[in-house]
């Protein structure tokens, strides 16, 4: 297996069990412990991770990263993050793996049919249809019926993911030099 695939579906795994281990703490500064916790601000690196294997390798590898990263992801999430005894942490995996495997296909598919536009567009749109799909998928699964206003919390997230996905752009471009597009 190419080293660059394995390397980049190791760290989608990270930023995975991260994201997931940070999505349990509310931000509580200003007042915001109701609308955002911190797995918003690591979760879209996943679909910059997403879109510059597409971009350089292809959907197909891109998909394959996707793949090895949710196995990555969730695996580490079952081992380091998950308390089998806390029915939230056991809908938390649950949620991440549904969320995760979804909105990342969904990710490589629109950036794939984008690919041909100006540079900006299919990273921007591929991951502004990924996090919608994410958020609202993993927030409803998590946390639904439990207490935990999961809505608002989904809505605070993505408006961060959102914001990030904007300053993921930064990084995409720079790295696009690094690789060599399909």
């Amino acid at each position: 297996m190419n080293k660059t695939i394995l390397l980049l579906s190791i760290l989608m795994g990270l930023i995975v069990l991260t994201s997931n281990y940070l999505v349990q703490f509310p931000v509580k500064y200003y007042g915001l412990s109701e609308l955002l916790t911190y797995g918003a601000f690591t979760y879209p690196v996943a679909f910059l991770i997403t879109d510059l294997a597409n971009r350089s390798f292809g959907k197909e590898v891109a998909k394959k990263i996707v793949y090895l990263g949710f196995f990555i992801g969730i695996s580490f999430t079952l081992f380091f993050s998950t308390n089998f005894s806390d029915l939230i942490s056991i809908r938390i995996a649950i949620a991440s793996g549904t969320a995760f495997i979804i909105s990342q296909r969904l990710d490589v598919y629109v950036f794939d049919k984008l690919r041909n536009k100006y540079w900006i567009i299919p990273p921007l749109a591929s991951s502004i249809n990924g996090s919608v799909i994410d958020t609202f998928l993993f927030f409803s699964i998590a946390f639904y019926a439990t207490g935990i206003p999961w809505f608002t919390l989904a809505l605070g997230d993505l408006a961060v993911k959102f914001f990030v996905a904007l300053l993921m752009l930064v990084p995409f471009r720079i790295l696009l030099k690094t690789f060599k597009p399909v």
